[in-house]
């Protein structure tokens, strides 16, 4: 047979019941790895060979445009054992190799035809030959079998085979089996199945079975025979084309944001042929708030809901992703219709009982509702909340009955029975019945807000009630979560205390951006002190010693993982090293990150690094330097740049000019090299010795006001 015949496509598929769709591009793509990753381990793969994957609700399959019959013979190389072990007195093979060699396959080799090679220590025996090629059945078999252990399958099912006796795991019950190869089937099995050309296609469209003809033929098939279409990339594509051709036609758009993408996920997994349609609900569900409607319409129903181009409110129309194609859509239309109906007077019933009864007298039954066996009540937290709002409020300037009153209702809507149905909608839905009970403006801002992941825009007047409670809620949570033992482990986080973390750095950011904290002020809302009053706020002994600390470090090591996505990790290091004040970390980044360019910048951070590695040897130093027993002329000129240099830089670090500090200070370069080049620091004189390590401080101190220099040092 020649070369050419022995290369020919290779098909594989397996048919199911309907799969989990939220895993069905995943489990897709890995049935495709896994088989292609396999039989190139083999050597089965002809040049430039591509894998096609094609996963629907009922199946998982695998295009390979060049695969081989038969791999090519290997040449293999097995280090076996130390010759002294391997060959008896007289050359011959001994019993050891002997039993390593049957293992191996190796049995008929001799001695004579056995390597020997020093590693170095000592001689090894090899064995070295051609090994015949894997054919296409075995290295299949392989790769089938690799590809179903290794699926990122979310929860397996146990099912009992027709047999009645043997039962298997998998995602879903399996039905049939396709491998050929050209038009040849391939005798490999799996899940109790045996491999052959039939499949099924669409579960109402096409009622009888579909004998592939060739791999090549298997995606026109099972569309025009079969009315599936196999490829989920593809069926994405087209759902989405006609998804925004009837938005368009009807004024209307989908919305955006990342619910809209994974809904298109979602419902391009649960459909085999997709057609859109679009259905409509009676305009008086439209009270509702918006949000409970969209809620109910993607998640329930996975509908996509429409939206007024020009004011972004929904509308009462929406899109129906069917799994059938007909001529008259009336029934399927009607259908969900009448489907969608109750679910939306459902969510009218909650909202208006909801309404009944005021927010805040909704807080008291709090007390019955479990935040954590070891923290007490919702209340319990609600009330250690109020307290740090009030806190960070007055640090702020806010007002503090309004932050009061956000953290008092903060949590008073998890009661509610349109959250017990949507918790997705927490926060949400208190900010709804705030404002119906006509809590002040800024505190139903405050509530709605409550569980963003970040602030995004600068703090202004409108927004600033929103920011104490969004702060006061992390570091309660922070420092309550982690004082109890239940710091992140490795990749478990149960508790979202990284987001947490990277929550109150972004609140800190746009309150420096709004003006509320200026760079110039570094006692501003200090974290340290408030992740300490937080920690007061619990009942005594049961936070851990030491946790705010632990917390402020895990806060700023946060910090600096965001920080070095962006900046160099000498200059983040640099500023880090002294834990500014929050608020100011960004200016002081900037002004390192510049200061690193200039030309002094080098020799002044070498400079640094050594001043600070005698320093930690000095021991105890005079507090003042004795001017008298300065009598080199560069340890002179060293204090005087110092004396000039100090009051203008502490005058521009004042301002928060943290770039012209710290040009300022690069204006020592020329007296530091000096003073290094001309004096002797550990002079014998311990008087002097210790006068001369004294203006070293004295420099060391003025000079890492900003950042540590010296981790700038190359």
């Amino acid at each position: 047979m020649t070369t050419a015949a022995r290369i020919q496509p290779l098909l594989i598929e397996l048919l199911t019941e309907e799969l989990p769709p939220k895993a069905l591009q995943k489990l897709g793509q890995a049935f495709a790895e896994g088989i292609s990753k396999t039989l190139a381990q083999h050597h089965l793969l002809g040049p430039d060979c591509r894998h096609t994957d094609y996963s629907t609700p009922r199946r998982l399959a695998v295009k390979l445009s060049a695969v081989l019959d038969q791999a090519p013979d290997q040449p293999y190389t097995e280090k076996l054992m130390p010759a002294k072990i391997g060959l008896a007195e007289d050359g011959s093979i001994s019993p050891a190799l002997a039993k390593k060699l049957a293992a191996k396959g190796l049995q008929d080799l001799s001695a004579g035809e056995l390597l020997r090679e020093s590693d170095g220590k000592q001689d090894y025996l090899y064995a070295r030959g051609v090994a015949p090629g894997m054919a296409l059945r075995d290295g299949l078999q392989a790769a089938l079998d690799y590809a179903i252990e290794h699926l990122p399958i979310p929860k397996v099912m146990r099912y009992q085979l027709a047999d009645g006796v043997t039962t298997v795991k998998f995602v879903r019950p399996a039905h049939r089996l396709v491998a050929l190869w050209g038009a040849r089937i391939i005798d490999v099995g799996a899940l109790g199945l045996t491999a052959g050309r039939d499949t099924l296609g669409h579960r109402f469209m096409s009622a009888d079975a579909l004998a592939i003809d060739t791999p090549d033929t298997y995606e026109e098939q099972l569309l025009s025979d079969g009315k599936v279409i196999a490829s989920f990339t593809q069926r994405r594509a087209l759902i989405q084309d006609q998804l925004t051709q009837r938005a368009q036609e009807l004024n209307a758009t989908l919305g955006d944001g990342p619910e809209v993408e994974a809904l298109l996920d979602e419902v391009t997994a649960l459909v085999e042929h997709p057609t859109v349609y679009v259905g409509e609900f009676d305009e008086a569900f439209l009270d509702v708030p918006s949000e409970c409607l969209i809620l109910t319409m993607r998640l329930n129903q996975k509908y996509f809901p429409l939206f007024d181009p020009a004011t972004g409110k929904l509308s009462h129309r929406f899109l129906i992703v069917s799994n059938m194609q007909v001529d008259d859509p009336a029934n399927i239309i009607e259908g969900n219709q009448r489907v969608v109906r109750p679910r939306l007077a459902d969510a009218q019933f909650f909202f208006d009982t909801d309404r009944k009864i005021p927010l805040a007298r909704r807080v008291d039954a709090l007390a019955a509702s479990v935040y954590h066996n070891k923290l007490g009540s919702q209340l319990d937290r609600v009330e250690r909340v109020r307290k740090i709002a009030r806190h960070i409020a007055g640090q702020l300037g806010a007002d503090a009955a309004r932050a009061d009153r956000a953290a008092l209702l903060a949590k008073a809507d998890l009661g509610t029975s349109m959250v017990a149905e949507f918790p997705e909608l927490q926060g949400i839905m208190g900010a709804y019945y705030a404002a119906g009970d006509g809590e002040p403006d800024d505190v139903v801002l405050a509530l709605k807000g409550q569980y963003r992941i970040r602030l995004e825009a600068p703090v202004e007047p409108a927004t600033l009630t929103s920011a104490v409670l969004f702060i006061a809620e992390r570091v309660e949570t922070l420092v309550g979560i982690w004082g109890i033992g239940l710091a992140p482990t490795g990749e478990r986080d149960p508790y979202a205390l990284r987001r947490a973390a990277l929550g109150v750095i972004s609140a800190y950011e746009q309150l420096q951006a709004g003006g509320y904290l200026k760079v110039s002020d570094s006692g501003a809302l200090r974290l340290d002190s408030l992740l300490a009053y937080s920690a007061s706020t619990f009942p005594p002994g049961l936070i851990a010693a030491g946790a705010a600390e632990e917390v402020r470090a895990f806060i700023y090591e946060r910090y600096r993982n965001q920080l070095n996505g962006d900046f160099d990790r000498n200059v983040v290091d640099a500023v880090l090293a002294l834990e500014p004040a929050l608020h100011q970390v960004h200016a002081r980044i900037q002004a390192c990150a510049g200061f690193a360019q200039r030309p002094e910048a080098e020799s002044l951070a070498a400079a640094n690094k050594r001043i600070a590695n005698l320093l930690k040897k000095a021991g105890d130093l005079p507090s003042a330097i004795d001017s008298a027993k300065l009598a080199e002329p560069a340890e002179q000129a060293l204090a005087g740049i110092i004396g000039e240099l100090r009051p203008q830089a502490q005058a521009q670090l004042a301002q928060g000019d943290f770039t012209a500090g710290l040009a300022t200070m690069a204006r020592a370069r020329a007296a530091v090299d000096a003073f290094f080049d001309d004096v002797m620091v550990m002079a014998d004189d311990p008087g002097i010795r210790a006068n001369r390590l004294a203006l070293l401080n004295d420099l060391h101190g003025l000079m890492n006001q900003v950042a540590d220099i010296s981790r700038l040092a190359k």
